[in-house]
């Protein structure tokens, strides 16, 4: 039996959105441990290879502070990406109301 999650099946997937960042899931774009995983990676990714590059200019120019504007420029950088794929957003959405607290339509008070 096929998953229609699973082989994009009409209903609405959401890889067409376009939102969630590489190696993170539709399921997951909003929060949690995979966009925080992205995030991570994309400033360490950022401060490790600009600073390759601003150690090469260093070495290329005989000067010794590239390599720290490099690193700086990374580390923004790879905020800058996580932002705009939406993973440093917050998990409030605009408009919403937060969750009713207190006890549910059923009136089990003791439910945990």
């Amino acid at each position: 039996m096929r998953n229609p999650r699973k082989h994009g099946a009409a209903g609405g997937g959401s890889r067409g959105r376009g939102t969630s960042a590489p190696g993170v899931s539709g399921e997951n774009s909003d929060g949690g441990y995979n966009a925080g995983m992205a995030v991570f990676s994309y400033i360490i990714g950022g401060i490790i290879v600009w600073s390759l590059i601003g150690w090469g200019l260093d070495f290329v120019w005989g000067t010794r502070w590239i390599v720290l504007a490099g690193a700086l420029l990374g580390a923004i950088g790879g905020f800058y990406l996580s932002h705009m794929h939406g993973l440093t957003s917050s998990r409030k959405n605009a408009g919403e109301r937060p969750a009713a607290g207190g006890p549910s339509e059923d009136g089990d008070t003791n439910a945990k």
